[in-house]
């Protein structure tokens, strides 16, 4: 850590497919040394794609949304360009980034690629499946993604939004090196979360539980001269989760081979088309599933996902759904993922292809 320059972490195993081990690192800020612990809360930055995929499935599994139908036969957002390629876009192209569309996008929507003919990472096609979901479900992400998951699988510690205990359990993000750091480099996510708080108030409604439509005009209530973006959106599918590492361990405790299942819990058909190849990345070696990267390691298959908020947020995950095993790795620094790659190596024996290219 003091290396590779990353003032906290926080790691936590699954082994046997049950959660082994977890434990917190160094400090959620360098300047007030507040230690990191177990109810440390992180941005999971891209690691929420999966989490938000699941959920997906179980609307999947529940008959409320088909993988191939296109999304604008249940949702057309006003911000789409002209481009016949967005009519073919569907569910299961956005969960395997295969839609042709931006990661994030400055003006009206559009495609640089026909759908499900290559990868192209896409942050703006999850939050367009956000708002299919919250469409179908007629209610906020926040509380579709409460009832379906977090609450079920006992992840009392994840949530999406801002408020008052949050703020006081989220670590803040730190440039390299923070070692003799004055100040902080800005903290996006909490910025804004504190400047909505008093829309949040004034409409005795918490952010967690915003819609699309609501927090867009939040954002136009307390900057009317910029104009929101879907990058911002603190309910936001594509990188929005706040969780423990210990609670993103319980999700990815879902993903791993058992013989039954709770009946709130995907059917094991999805789970294993999530872990199934659908687009080749780096030849065979690296493709993407249903929300999740898959990797051909020396050790066999993996599944995995890593993330980067605002470049002082990293984090990682790994998991072998055959052997039980699974490792997260949490992060509140730009140098986080060097450090989680290590980790993981120390901690699996595994080099993976992924952090070598």
């Amino acid at each position: 850590m003091r290396i590779a320059g990353v003032p906290g972490v926080a790691i936590a195993v699954i082994d046997s497919g049950k959660l082994a081990w977890s434990r917190g690192f160094g400090v959620k800020n360098v300047l007030t040394r507040d230690p990191v612990r177990e109810d440390t809360l992180f941005e999971a930055a891209s690691m929420t794609k999966p989490v938000f995929a699941y959920v997906v499935m179980r609307l999947v599994d529940e008959k409320r949304l088909d993988l191939d139908t296109p999304l604008v036969a249940y949702r057309r957002p006003g911000y789409l360009g002209d481009d016949p390629n967005l009519e073919r876009i569907t569910v299961r192209h956005v969960l395997a980034h295969s839609t042709g569309l931006p990661n994030w996008a400055t003006g009206p929507l559009v495609t640089s690629k026909a759908p499900g003919t290559s990868y192209t990472y896409s942050g703006e096609a999850f939050v367009w499946l956000q708002l299919v979901v919250e469409s179908i479900m007629g209610m906020g992400l926040g509380d579709v993604m409460r009832a379906k998951l977090f609450e079920p699988a006992g992840m009392s510690h994840s949530g999406f939004g801002w408020d008052e205990r949050i703020a006081r359990s989220a670590v803040f993000g730190h440039s390299e090196p923070p070692e003799g750091e004055e100040t902080l480099p800005p903290q996006p996510t909490r910025e804004l979360g504190d400047r909505l708080l008093g829309v949040a108030s004034r409409w005795r409604k918490p952010i967690a539980s915003w819609t699309y439509e609501e927090s867009i005009a939040a954002m136009r209530e307390i900057d009317p001269k910029t104009a929101p973006s879907t990058h911002d959106l603190l309910v936001n599918s594509a990188g929005g989760l706040l969780t423990t590492a210990s609670d993103y361990a319980k999700f990815m405790r879902l993903m791993i081979d058992r013989p039954t299942r709770a009946d709130w819990e995907i059917s094991d058909a999805s789970r294993r088309a999530m872990l199934t190849p659908l687009l080749d990345i780096r030849g065979r070696d690296i493709s993407r599933g249903l929300g999740w990267e898959l990797e051909q390691s020396s050790a066999g298959p993996l599944f995995q996902h890593s993330g980067s908020n605002y470049g002082i947020f990293k984090t990682l995950g790994v998991g072998d759904a055959r052997r039980g095993r699974a490792i997260v790795v949490f992060t509140n620094a730009a140098n986080g993922n060097a450090l989680a790659a290590r980790i993981v190596r120390e901690a699996t024996g595994i080099d993976r292809l992924k952090s070598l290219i």
